[in-house]
């Protein structure tokens, strides 16, 4: 197993970080609970691992902006708690967040072409009010955006998805980014804390939601008596 293989690598020195993200034939939270054990075994159950929740030095990739903050709800709270890294993937909201997406004007993002959330009105009404407010912080979206997404201490780095250097370039210009109590507040207002506007056209749906066989009793078992 690979993470045996790290862990004698790593001869008990340092922690060695796990990466977990979502697979298509398992659920998210079998896989992280699996992994979990595991690692204490593999650790001979030192306390920085949090056994069935994963140790000190794993970490979750999850989608993670100012229009998707769901995980706000329980996996960064969780991971705040035990002490745990999240790296988050998708602050730019796919590329909506980028300023290049506004309400009635055509856009150059590739992906607007085939991916629905783009025509989400829900989703364009929460950038047309955020545009406005990244004006009033001195902002550009991209760098209002990403200090959105690294400013909750439970996020240790957000991924970064470019195709040009120019692209690079300005992202890492906004690195030292900070974003004001203030702004928090109003983005807080614009999508509340804990709720997606809309859904991921490449969010992971977990089998429990995608097979009707595992969410309803046989008929003939239904009855309440």
């Amino acid at each position: 197993m690979l993470c045996s293989a790290a862990v004698e690598r790593m001869s008990g020195a340092l922690d060695t970080p796990y990466s977990l993200h979502e697979h298509p034939h398992h659920p998210l939270i079998e896989i992280r609970r699996l992994a979990g054990n595991r690692l204490a075994e593999e650790r001979d159950g030192r306390e920085d691992v949090a056994g069935r929740h994963i140790g000190a030095g794993g970490f979750f990739r999850d989608p993670y902006s100012i229009l998707n903050r769901s995980i706000e709800r329980e996996v960064l709270a969780v991971t705040q708690q035990y002490g745990m890294g999240v790296l988050v993937w998708g602050p730019l909201g796919q590329g909506m967040l980028t300023g290049r997406v506004r309400r009635g004007h055509n856009n150059d993002v590739i992906r607007a072409k085939f991916l629905k959330s783009f025509s989400d009105d829900r989703r364009l009404e929460a950038v047309e009010q955020l545009i406005p407010l990244a004006d009033e912080a001195g902002l550009s979206m991209p760098h209002l955006a990403m200090a959105f997404a690294i400013a909750h201490p439970s996020v240790t780095s957000a991924l970064l998805g470019v195709r040009t250097m120019a692209q690079l370039d300005d992202l890492l210009a906004g690195m030292n980014v900070v974003l004001s109590d203030d702004i928090l507040d109003q983005i807080d207002e614009i999508v509340p804390p804990g709720t997606d506007i809309g859904t991921l056209d490449q969010n992971y749906v977990p089998p429990a939601i995608q097979k009707t066989a595992l969410r309803r009793r046989p008929l003939s078992e239904r009855s309440a008596a």
